[in-house]
């Protein structure tokens, strides 16, 4: 049987439609049916891969994390990284197909359009109802005839869409009413509701203009999200690192001695951020996303994160000074970790004569760690298992790790690093897609403070975060963290909890009049 369908579009980028997505699939979830998110096409260097080795987003990721499934690439059939200003990599169902320019992209749109058909299709016969995301806005009227995620999808789905606007921004009435005066008549029928999201205040001063608006535009507005800092859903686009940097002074922080003060490198193509998320939700850590040398000051941790052009961003780096930084601080005893594309950098030179990812043919690197990367059109795509290498278990200095427990993530990486000269591995991978397999993945300095990896999501097991934590607290001369203090994430628990703040400010019956 062909699944009922209900699909949130928004008036522009980042107000909020991947919450909301994932707040209804948990209540429909919570409510018995069977429910899978889907969004056509996404744009995002925040990617993760499925048990089957595909890459899709990761807000959609979240999304079926709500929904109580494991993701597949169904969900997400087309993604988008873009690589520069004027292209992206493409990855269709989960594999990559190659590199291509908007125009070239938009040239290949009823292909492109053929597979989200396919994987909705299939999605749809084995749910009852599917929770559709769009992207930016359908009012996009430069690109409105290439589109294939927002009206063109609630089309072949047939299904009524609810609007959303982020309040907080200014001009949110006047951009619900532009939005659907831009959208022709078939489409201004299909939107059947508005929601308005992350809104500070007193309600009475808002309800006049719900009025007028009701009034204005002849339909309902479903509801008023307020904004919320106390939830936490993984983040699909770097957009957000805007608005939490607003929240930090970087350049005049000044951390307390209590505290320890992480830095992430923002690099121009940032891909993964959300590998460090979970580090905000410990106590006593300040985590700081960082784009200039003058911001970086004295911290315990500089951490230099994937990249969706490994080499541009490190030209970035060495342009305006943060390589230099990042020398001289590890040189004075600050631990340097690197994350897949930061984790090449650390190396002595990468190579990409093939220009898998860029047109910069070879470039030095960090030289921290005394390794070459090569790069080749191929992608690993893999979940892993991983145990730290023996030379790391057996360390007895500051620097040590002592987890002996399995390690889970994911590699999502072009290219190949080759340790020169003794370097030792870091991990040691004892499952890819769940083969066996023994092989080596990261390095590690001979003093164990400057550490790489090709593994996402490391930082999301418990035991190796403690150790982590525990071994900059003996640098700095602070007592360890015991297992019990840690502050553990519960992620059913936060969807839950998105889950009964959407239905506390909703108005749920008309929600649900909507889908039936």
């Amino acid at each position: 049987m062909k699944a009922k369908a209900i699909m949130v579009q928004g008036t522009g980028s980042d107000v909020g439609k991947s919450i909301l997505v994932c707040a209804l699939c948990r209540i429909l979830q919570q409510e018995g049916l069977k429910v899978s998110p889907f969004k056509a096409q996404n744009m995002s260097n925040n990617s993760y891969v499925t048990v089957g080795g595909g890459e899709m987003g990761r807000a959609q990721v979240a999304q079926a994390e709500a929904a109580g499934l494991l993701p597949v690439v169904e969900m997400n059939p087309i993604l988008l990284k873009p690589t520069g200003n004027n292209g992206s990599q493409i990855i269709t169902m989960g594999k990559p197909i190659g590199h291509m320019t908007a125009n070239e992209y938009y040239g290949n749109k009823d292909q492109m359009l053929d597979i989200a058909k396919e994987a909705y299709s299939a999605l749809s016969e084995q749910y009852d109802i599917i929770v559709i995301e769009g992207a930016g806005s359908p009012a996009e009227v430069n690109i409105k005839d290439n589109d294939i995620v927002n009206m063109k999808i609630a089309e072949i789905a047939d299904a009524p869409v609810i609007l959303v606007t982020d309040i907080e921004r200014g001009g949110s009435f006047a951009w619900i009413v532009g939005t659907l005066e831009l959208l022709n008549s078939d489409e201004r029928e299909r939107v059947c509701g508005i929601i308005i999201n992350k809104f500070r205040g007193d309600m009475g001063i808002l309800e006049p203009g719900i009025e007028m608006l009701e009034e204005r535009i002849g339909k309902p507005v479903l509801g008023v999200l307020p904004y919320f800092t106390d939830i936490n859903i993984d983040n699909e686009d770097s957009v957000c690192l805007d608005n939490s940097d607003r929240k930090l002074d970087n350049k005049n922080y000044k951390p307390s001695e209590s505290k320890i003060d992480i830095v992430v490198i923002r690099l121009p193509r940032i891909s993964n951020f959300t590998d460090f998320d979970v580090l905000k939700r410990e106590k006593d850590i300040c985590i700081r996303f960082v784009d200039d040398a003058q911001s970086i000051g004295k911290p315990d941790l500089i951490i230099i994160p994937g990249s969706k052009n490994t080499i541009g961003d490190l030209k970035f780096i060495k342009e305006n000074g943060i390589a230099d930084s990042i020398k001289g601080l590890a040189k004075n005893g600050a631990m340097v970790i690197g994350v897949c594309g930061g984790y090449q950098m650390l190396g002595n030179e990468i190579r990409d004569s093939e220009s898998a990812e860029s047109k910069i043919t070879q470039i030095g690197g960090l030289g921290l760690i005394d390794a070459k990367t090569i790069f080749m059109q191929q992608k690993n795509t893999y979940q892993i298992k991983a145990r730290l290498h023996g030379n790391q278990v057996s360390r007895s200095d500051l620097n040590y790790f002592n987890t002996r427990n399995e390690i889970n993530g994911y590699e999502i990486h072009m290219g190949e690093t080759e340790l020169l000269n003794g370097t030792l591995p870091f991990l040691k991978i004892i499952e890819r897609s769940e083969k066996e397999v023994c092989m080596d993945d990261g390095a590690v300095s001979d003093d164990g403070n400057v550490i790489g990896t090709y593994v996402h999501g490391i930082l999301d097991n418990d035991e190796f975060r403690l150790e982590l934590i525990n071994c900059l607290r003996r640098k700095k001369g602070l007592s360890p963290i015991q297992p019990e203090d840690l502050s553990k994430v519960d992620k059913e628990k936060q969807y839950d909890k998105l889950a009964d703040l959407f239905r506390k400010n909703m108005k749920m019956d008309l929600i649900f009049g909507l889908i039936r």
